[in-house]
């Protein structure tokens, strides 16, 4: 059998993330278009934004998951990190809807997951996490199930990027929910 040594996983990895990230470009472009002007918002974000999205994302999913299974792993806890960051990029707009929102934030997640999970599990055997068993599995490393269900955790995803935006100042009263007036 041709490419035994696991050349093919990693070639139909490949493409498969190819296909994954432009999906998710034109997601995200029909994510962030402005409806009325129609053209993409133009957003000025300092990277401590992003780095302090990253550190929290690294930090809580790491704690989810040693409540929840016991145990993490690093690879997890990076994935955790930049996936938070990417949702805070997604939230920072003002014409994402919460709707609009989980899904680019699912689709994006599954794309993340997908590459990790073929680096940890297929190439290197860490044997991280195994969907084998779940339906409408891609190699066993997505699922149509996870994907809804990073659907539902961005919405308290999308509420944690607001308050972090809050944080840093940069309260936009059109993107910011009734929750943000001052007592």
């Amino acid at each position: 059998m041709p490419y035994s040594d696991g050349r093919l996983e990693i070639c139909i990895s490949i493409q498969l993330f190819r296909i994954i990230i432009l999906l998710c470009n034109s997601i995200f472009r029909i994510c962030y278009v402005n409806n009325t002007k129609k053209e993409p918002e133009v957003l000025t974000m300092n990277r401590s934004q992003y780095f302090f999205a990253f550190l929290m994302g690294f930090f809580l999913y790491s704690l989810v998951e040693i409540a929840g299974r016991g145990y993490t792993h690093w690879t997890m806890s990076l994935t955790g990190g930049l996936v938070l960051a990417l949702l805070y990029h997604i939230n920072s707009r003002d014409t994402v809807t919460l709707i609009r929102s989980c899904f680019a934030g699912a689709i994006a997640i599954t794309a993340i997951e997908f590459p990790v999970g073929v680096f940890d599990n297929i190439i290197m055997h860490w044997e991280v996490w195994d969907y084998s068993e779940v339906p409408f599995n891609l190699l066993g490393q997505i699922c149509l199930p996870f994907t809804c269900y990073w659907f539902v955790l961005c919405i308290p995803a999308r509420f944690l990027c607001r308050r972090i935006m809050r944080q840093f100042g940069d309260q936009k009263p059109s993107a910011l929910s009734s929750d943000t007036s001052p007592t």
